[in-house]
């Protein structure tokens, strides 16, 4: 990509980052256990969610990324919705809860 072009299209890198972050949290992870799990740096992930950075990066990260946090990669394009058609289905051990969760409290 030319070097002018990439600044044009920060304003969309900077909204995947934050859909990055909203679904990272959502998945109750942190940026340490994430970039672990999709075997990248943590400072490369924080910067990706950072809303004060202009970084660019491949369509195989955010591949990774959508694998590593269980949604499809559609969900960085779209819409966040809070019963979001992207997030792939919890295993039933993830739907019962956290340890020590009694439902009827």
């Amino acid at each position: 990509m030319r070097k002018r072009d990439k600044a044009r299209f920060y304003p969309i890198y900077k909204e995947i980052g934050r859909k990055v972050s909203f679904y990272r949290n959502l998945r109750g992870l942190s940026q340490e256990e994430l970039a672990a799990k999709i075997d990248i740096s943590t400072s490369h992930l924080a910067k990706i969610e950072a809303p004060n950075t202009n970084i660019s990066f491949s369509l195989d990260m955010l591949l990774l990324i959508a694998e590593g946090l269980d949604v499809d990669v559609a969900a960085f394009f779209n819409p966040i919705e809070i019963s979001s058609p992207y997030l792939k289905a919890k295993s039933v051990a993830e739907q019962s809860g956290p340890p020590n969760y009694d439902p009827k409290k």
